[in-house]
């Protein structure tokens, strides 16, 4: 869930970068420094030095929110902890030790300090660059902002510094490191939506267990209920064919001769889970059968037809031997003889399983 929110964040600020005033410092700058934070989160290093790097390259920074980051900030590092907690411990000095009314929040991070902060921290994570460039930059950053003429310093500066002396200590390592980096002139101005999609359907797969799994708490001793069909589902999209014939295996052997199995319905939330047979076999039951466009519950799969689907292709793709699929035709037929003929889908993916095992097993045949 933390890693949609992520996901979800990104997306906004990009939205953001997209609006017409997003031209102005404060915007721009900000929401660049937030899409570098969440890279970084994420262990996205190059990412997030790109949008750095777009922000240091602004000329001005009079514009740009002074208070970038407080409770908004995810979780980067100790010393990024350390800052936050010392600005909340000086608040509380203010108002309850000194009995001073805190109208004010304190400034933690300026766009810029912390900015130049991440991108070093990128840099000595990744090692991409070298290490003098690295220091090359924090000491023209602390001629042009030398801490000791601050007259309001923040702790940023701090934390500045202590990169700073943490560098200099390893100035032997610049002679190892590759040569300069060439940056990218643009970042992407938009997020690519597959990973979001990606993480969004394994938290659904998941829910949907959870929902198995209260259901079989529930309702196991009136109806034969699995709990893992979301999972090998989800197991045959990503590819892992050995996990969803294991789980189908165990499915079947638990349904096949059950008085009441349960289903699931092909909504097209469902569909996009499955690949381009199943999509095929859903619009020609709509052919085949017009009076299901008027109930959805004639739209519904049985677990038992699905899991049967399921090893059926995971027995092609694995290439299992003959026996096994001699086996899964045989439940094949017990399973279109439990099945009324009205059942169109289920009627629809039970021969077409069939005919798929049956032209794999002739083939093997002829090939001997």
């Amino acid at each position: 869930m933390q890693l949609i929110e992520i996901e979800l964040a990104k997306a906004y600020l990009y939205q953001a970068l997209r609006c017409e005033d997003s031209d102005s410092d404060s915007i721009y700058c900000l929401a660049n420094v937030y899409l570098a934070v969440l890279y970084y989160t994420t262990g996205q290093y190059q990412m997030a030095i790109d949008h750095c790097t777009l922000v240091m390259r602004s000329q001005d920074h009079s514009q740009c929110s002074s208070q970038i980051v407080r409770e908004l900030l995810p979780k980067i590092d100790d010393d990024i902890d350390v800052a936050l907690g010392l600005a909340v411990l000086y608040q509380h000095v203010r108002t309850a030790a000194l009995n001073q009314q805190q109208t004010q929040h304190v400034t933690v991070f300026t766009t810029e300090l912390f900015t130049h902060y991440l991108h070093i921290k990128c840099m000595s994570d990744i090692k991409c660059q070298q290490l003098s460039d690295k220091t090359d930059n924090v000491q023209r950053y602390m001629k042009y902002r030398p801490i000791s003429n601050t007259q309001e310093m923040c702790i940023a500066d701090v934390l500045l510094w202590k990169l700073w002396n943490d560098f200099s200590k390893h100035k032997s390592l610049c002679k190892q490191l590759s040569s300069r980096r060439q940056y990218p002139k643009n970042c992407p101005s938009e997020l690519h939506t597959s990973e979001l999609v990606r993480l969004l359907q394994k938290s659904a797969v998941e829910h949907l267990t959870t929902f198995r799994q209260l259901e079989a708490r529930d309702f196991g001793s009136i109806v034969a209920i699995v709990t893992t069909d979301f999972e090998a589902v989800y197991a045959y999209k990503l590819g892992d064919y050995q996990r969803c014939l294991q789980l189908s295996t165990q499915n079947v052997n638990t349904l096949l001769y059950a008085a009441r199995v349960t289903s699931v319905c092909t909504f097209p939330e469902f569909i996009q889970l499955l690949d381009d047979d199943i999509v095929s076999l859903t619009a020609l039951t709509l052919v085949v059968n017009p009076k299901c466009r008027n109930h959805s519950y004639n739209m519904d799969i049985t677990l038992l037809t699905l899991s049967l689907y399921l090893i059926s292709q995971c027995q092609l793709k694995l290439r299992c031997s003959v026996t096994s699929l001699a086996w899964t035709l045989s439940y094949i037929r017990v399973a279109q003889r439990r099945h009324p003929v009205v059942w169109t889908l289920d009627q629809l993916t039970l021969k077409f399983s069939a005919r798929v095992v049956l032209r794999h097993v002739k083939k093997l045949y002829n090939s001997q």
